[in-house]
């Protein structure tokens, strides 16, 4: 044999049956399990020039969960020109249980001039243990059998934590639905626990219409398929946010940090009544990524009022068979997805590469509705890292590929552009371990994963090397002890950081996540990227940092960023969550969808990078100030800006991006301003803009939208925006 086939060639006819047909007596008497075939012989004559090729030589299936199916195909092909007779066809186990070996096909009893069969080789592990064996293929040809090496290894499950819960479809549905029911009601209104959970869903359906899964989501919980495709794992009913109720004012306003993503809901619940279809009334940090809805989908919970929402973030996904209600969502971005409609505007409705969105309408008109800013394509994306089991049972991460000037999902026309990483090149951290645990790993070349939890970290995690994915499951909150940064990713290209939450800590840090160490240059075609990373300053706990968010390399992609400065909670006040800024963009050719950031106490975002992209920005100012003078920009500048993008910058793009107000300390507050830019800018730079004071009560506004143009929104024009469509 050779390296890539099996070639044999006939000495001695008799030599080679009578050795040949002893070994295959002696392991058919050894008891080892085998597919018996008739070994017919053709005749010495046949056996001149006899070849049988068998790819491939080797079989490795690597680690497999105990109890998994694994399956690996072994192809044999005849050469010859003449028929060849194949079996019997059997394993000779050295070291583990053979009944772990089995086959779900096999080779017919002859195999015809010139073709080919295939041998499906099955590994079903029952110990977490190293195992190996050879897969004899007796033929009708000199040299017979063909021995193919196998080699296997059984590992439990990967440890992902207490609060991870993986189901699978042989799992009893009353099973599943007590466990995510019981989530549900400790979740839904624990809005400041430190309880997480991840709700994962194996390859295969869930529900019939006969018994629907219905279940609703609540905080901190990550609902997710483990396919490698939305289409793997489907759910016959629905996956639901609604409105909570505070002394019966009915609200989604405060329904962060949530999740769902990579399945397919074919929504059955015709028999809620109002509650029919697919509810995900949300606001912040609530992202839907990789999900096809077939049916009715609504953003608003419209069956308990008010009903107010402040949403909001989708990509990737396709809704069909049913227009998505937007209803009182305030604001919401749609990015590379499909639609089959869109009800309606309220603020700012933004789409950028969306099959099936509005037409561009902004400010609002009866002409075309809105507002709506729409953007032909995507400039650049990077999807979100995914967790997924493939079909034989292994776990592994896809990473998406950097997309350029897309349009609609990745996955809708074939496999999503990427690569896979084995979960074993993964350190899978529990809440319990160190930063100096996980520096430690990462610093031996592992990818990293957060699981459920509260991580307490004393010094900064530390990610230097490129391509280092680093996943929350569970929405992982990293905390810093000693005002110590949270975490620090190095100037080097293809970085992912995606699916967590970095407090304040007690102590101020100077900033909570640091990307790159400088400005410094990176791969554009490789870009470091950010998805679904949340900060927050007080609310939980009482913290304070002076930045949330630093980005220093060149090419990062922003995709879902709330930072927010807690504006109820605990520890929460004027001189106590403390936090200036929560975005500095020191990198060029940094791109961010979805940029939501609120409350801060200074300038909220600052961006000094040229060649800067942002689509879709959402701000409210903080509430607290207790007098003007303790909020000035200058001497004779009232308040801070929202969004300021640096003198020095000559070129930045802008699409949809709101600046938000509303005072309740008895004074009157205003802003100069909510958006200052360089005048030298191109012309148009900057598209749909507005401001809006967001209640018939408090005190102040902001005078003007962007550097001293647009006019005022403040308590004498309450919930009225105010608009710029295009600046300078």
């Amino acid at each position: 044999m050779t390296a890539l086939s099996a070639r044999v060639f006939a000495k001695s006819f008799a030599n080679l049956y009578s050795s040949s047909s002893a070994r295959s007596e002696r392991r058919l008497r050894s008891g080892v399990a085998g597919v018996c075939v008739l070994l017919l012989l053709l005749g010495a004559s046949v056996f001149s020039a006899a070849q049988v090729i068998v790819s491939p030589t080797i079989l490795n299936f690597g680690n497999v969960v105990l109890g998994r199916r694994a399956k690996q195909v072994v192809t044999v092909e005849n050469l010859n020109s003449f028929p060849v007779a194949v079996g019997p066809i059997t394993f000779s186990v050295t070291t583990g249980d053979p009944s772990q070996f089995s086959f779900d096909h096999v080779c017919p009893a002859t195999l015809g001039a010139g073709k080919k069969c295939t041998i499906g080789v099955i590994f079903t592990p029952d110990g977490a243990n190293p195992d190996a064996a050879t897969l004899n293929i007796t033929a009708s040809i000199p040299g017979s059998p063909i021995e193919v090496p196998i080699t296997a290894v059984g590992v439990s499950q990967p440890n992902f934590g207490p609060n991870v819960y993986i189901f699978t479809p042989k799992m009893s549905q009353s099973a599943i639905q007590a466990t995510v029911d019981a989530v549900a009601t400790q979740q839904v209104s624990n809005q400041f626990g430190t309880q997480r959970y991840a709700l994962l869903f194996e390859p295969g359906t869930y529900g019939s219409s006969a018994n629907p899964l219905n279940f609703q989501v609540g905080y901190y919980t990550t609902v997710a398929g483990l396919g490698q495709s939305p289409n793997d794992v489907v759910i016959n009913g629905s996956i639901n946010v609604y409105n909570q109720c505070f002394g019966g004012s009915c609200i989604a306003s405060d329904n962060f940090w949530r999740s769902l993503s990579n399945l397919t809901i074919n929504v059955d619940n015709s028999s809620f009544g109002c509650y029919a279809g697919e509810f995900w009334a949300v606001s912040q940090a609530a992202p839907i990524r990789r999900v096809l809805v077939n049916g009715n989908t609504t953003l608003m919970d419209y069956c308990t009022g008010p009903s107010y929402a402040s949403g909001g973030f989708i990509a990737d996904s396709e809704f069909a068979g049913g227009t998505v209600i937007s209803g009182s969502q305030q604001q919401w971005l749609t990015r590379n997805s499909n639609l089959d409609g869109w009800t309606n505007g309220v603020w700012n409705q933004v789409f950028s590469g969306v099959v099936g969105a509005p037409a561009q309408c902004f400010p609002a008109q009866s002409s075309c509705g809105g507002p709506y800013t729409t953007l032909a394509i995507s400039p650049v994306t990077r999807e979100a890292p995914y967790l997924y089991v493939d079909s034989d049972g292994h776990f592994n991460v896809f990473v998406p590929a950097v997309q350029v000037n897309s349009v609609g999902t990745t996955w809708g026309g074939g496999a999503t552009p990427g690569s896979s990483i084995p979960i074993d090149r993964f350190f899978i951290a529990q809440p319990t371990d160190s930063a100096a645990t996980i520096n430690g790993k990462l610093g031996k070349g592992k990818d990293l994963i957060l699981t459920p939890g509260i991580y307490q970290v004393d010094e900064s995690i530390e990610v230097t090397r490129h391509d280092t994915v680093v996943l929350g499951l569970g929405f992982p909150t990293l905390i810093p002890e000693n005002g110590n940064v949270s975490m620090t990713a190095a100037s080097a290209k293809g970085i992912v950081i995606s699916g967590m939450i970095f407090d304040a800590g007690a102590t101020n840090s100077p900033e909570l996540l640091q990307v790159g160490s400088g400005s410094t240059p990176s791969d554009a075609s490789d870009p470091t990227a950010l998805q679904d990373v949340f900060f927050r300053i007080g609310g939980a706990e009482p913290g304070s940092a002076t930045i949330s968010l630093v980005v220093n390399s060149d090419n990062v992609i922003l995709d879902d960023i709330w930072a927010w400065r807690a504006d109820h909670g605990n520890g929460v006040g004027w001189t106590d969550n403390t936090a200036n800024t929560g975005l500095i963009v020191n990198g060029n050719n940094v791109t961010a969808y979805g940029l939501f950031v609120e409350h801060y106490q200074q300038y909220e975002v600052i961006w000094n990078g040229n060649g800067g992209t942002d689509i879709f920005f959402q701000n409210e100012m903080p509430y607290d100030p207790p007098s003007q003078a303790a909020w000035m920009e200058a001497p004779s500048v009232d308040g801070w800006a929202a969004f300021k993008v640096a003198n020095t910058v000559t070129s930045f793009r802008g699409y949809g991006m709101g600046g938000y107000s509303f005072f309740d300390q008895g004074v009157n507050i205003y802003a100069a301003n909510a958006f200052e830019v360089p005048a030298t800018l191109p012309p148009s730079s900057l598209n749909d803009l507005f401001t809006i004071f967001l209640s018939t009560g408090g005190f102040g506004g902001i005078l003007n939208v962007v550097d001293n143009t647009g006019g005022s929104s403040t308590i004498a024009n309450p919930d009225v925006p105010v608009t710029v469509v295009s600046f300078p």
